[in-house]
C-alpha cells in the first residue's frame, strides 16, 4: 500500500478553477467517506485551504486509486476530467511524502513560509482521524509532516517575509487607505482565517473590528477572543447588518468559504450610499477577498472609490517570497527529514521478515526440546532447563548479526532486497511473513524488535510480532501531471 496525492493549487491552476474544486469544511467528511467506499482506497485525508485542494489516499494500485480520486474531484467540481487533468498534479509514494513536507514547511505556499498551513494540515488530519479514515500509513506521514513544518519554522527565518496571506493583504490595503491605526475593519467569516484576520488587525492597531458571520454565536465567540487575547475593540453582528457595517468601515476582510458571493454589487452600492459625502470622496473602501470561491462579486472592483485585493492579485505580490538563504535552508531540512522518514518506512517493511525468522527459530527450538524430552524422559529438570537455555542462547547468537544487519541495510535505498534474501535463505514463505503482520500487534512488536536479541526472546511467541505494509511491487517514487502518470514496476 502506498500514498497517492492528487492536488490542485495556486501554482497549477487559476483562481477560477480553484473556486470550482474548493472543498468546504462541511463537504470534506462526505468526500472522505466516498473515497473510503471505493475499491482501491483504504485511508484518506483531504487538505483544503484558500489556495489548494489536495487528496492524500493510501491505495493498493496506482492507476485504480488515481481513477477513483480523479472521479471524486470531477464529480465534486463539475469539471470534465480533461479540464481537471490540465491543472492537477500527481505524486506517489516517496514523492507524495516529499510534497507534504514541503507544504507543511510553507515552501509551496502563496506566501512562502506562512505558518497557517500547519494548522490546516493538522485540521485535515484531525477530521480524517475522527472519521476513522486514517490508518498507520497516513498517521505516520501526517505526524512526520507536522514535525517537519515545526522544525523548519524554528530553525530558519523562512516566515520573516510574512506570516500569512492575511498579512500580505493588509500590507496591500495600507497602500490604499494609509495607516490602519484607529480605523475600522469588518471581518466576514468566523473560521480559522477570520481568527487570523482579527489577530493581524489587532496587531496593526486597528481601532474597531466588526465580526460578521451567518451564525451569530460564532461571530460572538471570535469577537470575544479578539477582546481577550488581542485587546481589540471587537463586536459581532448578524449577516443582515453587513451593509450597514461596510458603510462605516475602511477595510473589509472576507474569508467565508461560501459557495456564492457574500458581498454583492448591490450590497456595496448601498454601503457607499450610506457614507457621508466627505467619506465617499476621501475614504476608499478596500476589500481583502481571501475566500475560495471568491466572496466579493467580481463587478465590485469596478466601482469608484473601491479596491479589491483577492487571491489572484496576491499571487503576483513580491512580498509573498522568502529570502533565498532561508528557502534553501528549509529545503535542506525537508530533504533530511524525508530521508529519515523513508529510512523508517523501509525498516518497518522488513520488520515482519525479522519477526517471522524469530518465530521460525522459536518453533525449531521448541520442536527440538520436545524431541529431547521424548528421547530422554528421565532427564532431570535442572539439566533439561540448562539444555534449553543453551540451545536458545546459541540460536540467539546465530540470529543476532543477520537480524541487526538486515534492519540496518533495510534503511538504505533498495533495502527491501535484503529482506527478500533473508526470506529466501531461511525459507520464510510469504504467508508466514504476512501472518505476523496483524495491525493489533504493532506496538508490541516495535518494542520487541530491538537491535539486540536477548536470551528468552525466541520463546516469546507471536504476541510480540508486528505489522508491515505489504510490498505491492509497484513504483516507489513517482511525480507526474494527472493523466500522464505511468506505473513503474520494481
Amino acid at each position: 500500500m502506498s500514498v497517492l496525492l492528487v492536488g490542485i493549487s495556486h501554482r497549477s491552476a487559476p483562481v477560477s478553477v480553484l473556486e470550482k474544486v474548493a472543498i468546504s469544511e462541511a463537504d470534506r467528511p462526505k468526500l472522505v467517506d466516498r473515497l473510503l467506499a471505493s475499491s482501491h482506497v483504504s485511508e484518506a485525508m483531504i487538505v483544503s485551504t484558500c489556495n489548494r485542494v489536495e487528496v492524500y489516499a493510501v491505495v493498493d494500485a496506482f492507476h485504480g486509486g488515481l481513477g477513483e480520486v480523479s472521479e471524486l474531484l470531477t464529480k465534486h467540481s463539475g469539471l470534465p476530467l480533461g479540464d481537471l487533468t490540465k491543472h492537477a498534479y500527481v505524486r506517489y509514494s516517496e514523492a507524495a511524502a516529499e510534497h507534504l513536507f514541503a507544504v507543511a514547511s510553507g515552501l509551496d505556499s502563496m506566501v512562502v513560509g506562512e505558518q497557517q498551513v500547519l494548522s490546516q494540515i493538522r485540521s485535515a488530519y484531525a477530521s480524517a482521524d475522527g472519521q476513522q479514515a486514517v490508518g498507520r500509513t497516513l498517521h505516520e506521514l501526517a505526524q512526520h509532516g507536522l514535525r517537519v513544518g515545526k522544525r523548519v519554522h524554528s530553525e530558519t527565518g523562512i516566515d520573516r517575509a510574512g506570516a500569512s496571506v492575511v498579512s500580505v493583504a493588509l500590507d496591500r490595503a495600507r497602500g490604499v487607505v494609509g495607516d490602519l491605526a484607529g480605523r475600522t475593519a469588518v471581518v466576514v467569516g468566523a473560521g480559522a482565517m477570520g481568527g487570523l484576520a482579527v489577530a493581524h488587525l489587532s496587531r496593526a492597531g486597528i481601532g474597531r473590528i466588526i465580526v460578521v458571520n451567518r451564525t451569530l454565536e460564532r461571530a460572538q465567540r471570535l469577537a470575544e477572543t479578539g477582546r481577550a487575547m488581542h485587546g481589540a475593540d471587537a463586536v459581532a453582528v448578524e449577516m443582515s447588518q453587513l451593509t450597514e457595517a461596510m458603510a462605516g468601515t475602511d477595510v473589509v476582510i472576507t474569508c467565508t468559504g461560501a459557495v456564492g458571493a457574500v458581498v454583492t454589487l448591490a450590497d456595496t452600492h448601498r454601503a457607499l450610499a450610506g457614507r457621508s459625502g466627505t467619506d465617499a470622496a476621501e475614504r476608499p473602501l478596500v476589500f481583502c477577498d481571501l475566500g475560495l470561491p471568491r466572496d466579493v462579486e467580481h463587478a465590485v472592483a469596478g466601482l469608484p472609490g473601491v479596491a479589491v485585493i483577492d487571491i489572484e492579485s496576491l499571487q503576483r505580490d513580491p512580498a509573498a517570497g522568502a529570502a533565498a538563504d532561508d528557502t534553501a535552508a528549509a529545503r535542506l531540512i525537508v530533504a533530511d527529514e524525508l530521508a529519515k522518514y523513508l529510512a523508517g518506512q523501509r525498516m518497518a517493511e522488513v520488520t515482519p521478515t525479522v519477526a517471522a525468522l524469530r518465530q521460525r527459530a522459536a518453533d525449531v527450538v521448541e520442536a527440538e526440546l520436545l524431541r529431547l524430552d521424548s528421547r530422554l524422559p528421565d532427564l532431570a529438570d535442572p539439566a533439561r532447563d540448562e539444555v534449553a537455555r543453551t540451545v536458545r542462547r546459541v540460536v540467539d547468537k546465530l540470529l543476532h548479526a543477520p537480524t541487526v544487519r538486515v534492519k540496518q541495510l533495510a534503511s538504505t535505498p533498495g533495502g527491501d532486497s535484503y529482506a527478500e534474501a533473508l526470506r529466501e535463505l531461511f525459507e520464510l514463505k510469504p504467508g508466514a511473513v504476512q501472518a505476523v503482520a496483524a495491525p493489533m500487534e504493532v506496538a508490541a512488536a516495535e518494542s520487541a524488535l530491538a537491535d539486540d536479541f536477548t536470551v528468552g526472546h525466541l520463546g516469546d511467541g507471536p504476541s510480540r510480532l508486528t505489522e508491515s505494509r505489504p510490498d505491492t511491487g509497484s513504483m516507489r517514487n513517482h511525480a507526474a501531471p494527472l493523466g500522464h502518470a505511468q506505473e513503474e514496476t520494481a
